[in-house]
């Protein structure tokens, strides 16, 4: 079993940044591939991004994001980060960590997930 923190959302303004991170503990084999997802209200939740502990996956769902954000992790620490760079009104939601053992479990049923943070952008 896999505990996610995440931690580092909040309001800003068009343009400016964010990092989320997100800390792990339990089973670090559960850890081997770490993601990022996003949800608005009425809308399914969507993969932003996903990185392997040897960053052999290193990838975002759209482009759009790749050009603005980087996803990293510190596997010493536990933690994957999300930097939220050039940031649009349409990037507020709630993000998710998210942690499995491969990529083809992220996000599924034998995936584990975090509590979620709040990412508001708006001037």
């Amino acid at each position: 079993q896999v505990q996610l923190v995440e931690s580092g959302g909040g309001l800003v303004q068009p343009g400016g940044s964010l990092r989320l991170s997100c800390t792990a503990s339990g089973s670090s084999s559960d850890t081997d591939v770490m993601g990022w997802y996003r949800q608005v209200p009425g809308k399914q939740r969507e993969l932003v991004a996903a990185i392997s502990r040897g960053g052999t996956i290193n990838s975002f769902h759209s482009d759009p994001m790749k050009g603005r954000w980087t996803i990293s992790r510190d596997n010493a620490k536990n933690t994957v980060y999300l930097q939220l760079n050039s940031l649009k009104p349409e990037d507020t939601a709630v993000y998710y960590c998210n942690a499995a053992l491969n990529l083809g479990d992220l996000g599924g049923d034998f995936s584990s997930w975090g509590q979620g943070t709040q990412v508001t952008v708006s001037s």
